[in-house]
């Protein structure tokens, strides 16, 4: 077993083009021996958003802290919230942004350990 505090994790810029105001967190991962996922807390600060994208695996969410919006390929926004669970499925464009002003929005992200 292992427990990890969040707060002792690296936080890392996320860099990847169409990414804005976005930081990274692996608190669970292959490293430290995780057999199936790994987990990753993404912070989006306020007006931020990860990129417009997509991949051959999924994704499973929960918020932890703040609101926002999840994006479709479509360009549909879903409103989406602390206490909410999203998932993403493989080859789903989507997106990711936080609508607030001032406040960061915070969501766990499992997915599968392969493509940490």
């Amino acid at each position: 077993m292992k427990k990890v505090s969040l707060s002792d994790v690296k936080k890392v810029n996320v860099t990847m083009e169409g990414a804005k105001n976005v930081f990274k967190q692996v608190p669970l991962s292959r490293e430290d021996g995780a057999p199936v996922f790994s987990f990753r807390v993404f912070t989006v600060g306020p007006k931020g958003h990860t990129p417009y994208h997509k991949h051959d695996f999924e994704h499973l969410n929960f918020i932890i802290e703040g609101h926002g919006a999840m994006v479709s390929e479509s360009g549909e926004e879903t409103e989406i919230k602390k206490g909410d669970f999203a998932m993403v499925l493989p080859n789903e464009v989507h997106q990711y942004k936080n609508r607030s002003d001032s406040e960061p929005f915070v969501f766990i992200c499992a997915v599968p350990k392969e493509y940490e």
